[in-house]
């Protein structure tokens, strides 16, 4: 409850905390080397997963939930939240429950994540009441464009470390560009805990967010 009303883009606090999140919707191309790293680290995360995905890649969300990482509701399809009815988006998030579950034995609430981060108030409200708290980002790697659209590890590294901030959320992706194939958010991750460590912060999930 305490959550409501609001698409949370950090989580409020003076500490030095950093939760990284990873939307998955695309394809798994990033994912085993992601959860090489995370385990190696012994850092936690939070994964946003479509419905869709979790049907095509069932293995993949058993071994997130097995490591005991935070799984999220990302929709069934990765549609425009703000151009459904309220029923479609009812439909959109019990399916991915649905298939969250069947894969990983627990489902995704409390936690929500807009597509594309598009949302008005109502659709807030809506995700609400359908009982999610709702995620945005404080800084967005950009490691989805790939390549090919002139992203870089290099660029990841700085981009996070320019936005930076007590509580900060990052948003990464845990699939592989579709054009170049791509996985720079993998590839830059080892190097990203290293830095952020080294500033001071501690890796958290979502979780912080409850009271």
């Amino acid at each position: 409850a305490s959550l409501r009303g609001v698409a949370w883009t950090a989580i409020p606090t003076r500490k030095r905390l950093v939760a990284l999140t990873f939307d998955a919707g695309g394809d798994a191309g990033g994912v085993d080397s992601i959860l090489r790293t995370l385990k190696r680290e012994g850092v936690p995360a939070t994964f946003f997963l479509t419905g869709r995905w979790a049907r095509q890649f069932p293995t993949e969300v058993a071994r997130i939930a097995r490591r005991g990482y935070v799984i999220g509701n990302h929709t069934d399809t990765h549609p425009n939240v703000s151009k459904l009815s309220a029923a479609q988006v009812r439909a959109q998030l019990h399916r991915t429950q649905k298939a969250v579950r069947a894969a990983a034995g627990r489902g995704t609430r409390p936690w929500f994540r807009f597509p594309y981060g598009a949302h008005t108030p109502r659709d807030i409200q809506r995700v609400n009441d359908l009982g999610y708290a709702c995620i945005q980002w404080t800084v967005d790697t950009a490691g989805w464009m790939g390549t090919s659209q002139g992203q870089s590890v290099a660029g990841i590294i700085n981009r996070v470390e320019a936005g930076m901030r007590p509580g900060a959320i990052v948003l990464m992706h845990a699939g592989a560009n579709p054009h170049d194939g791509s996985t720079l958010d993998a590839d830059a991750l080892t190097t990203l805990i290293a830095k952020l460590t080294s500033e001071g912060y501690e890796f958290t999930t979502l979780d912080a967010l409850l009271p």
